[in-house]
């Protein structure tokens, strides 16, 4: 294989949630639906008013805990 400058790397990296530009923003309908599906299973419940970053770190912990998304 290669290493190609003019070729996109093949994995997505992901950037810490504390970078995000939009991390301080509430959460998405779609993060707040899984995290409802997830914090079901786990036992846990949701906080009010989580930030996007905050909503992205529960799901991570949530999916570990539960083995979903992996």
């Amino acid at each position: 294989m290669s290493e190609d400058p003019g070729t996109a790397p093949q994995e997505n990296p992901q950037k810490d949630q504390s970078e995000w530009v939009t991390g301080d923003e509430p959460m998405t309908g779609p993060q707040r639906s899984y995290l409802n599906t997830l914090a079901q299973e786990a036992g846990e419940e949701i906080p009010e008013n989580l930030t996007k970053a905050q909503a992205s770190e529960m799901i991570d912990r949530l999916q570990q805990q539960t083995g979903r998304g992996q």
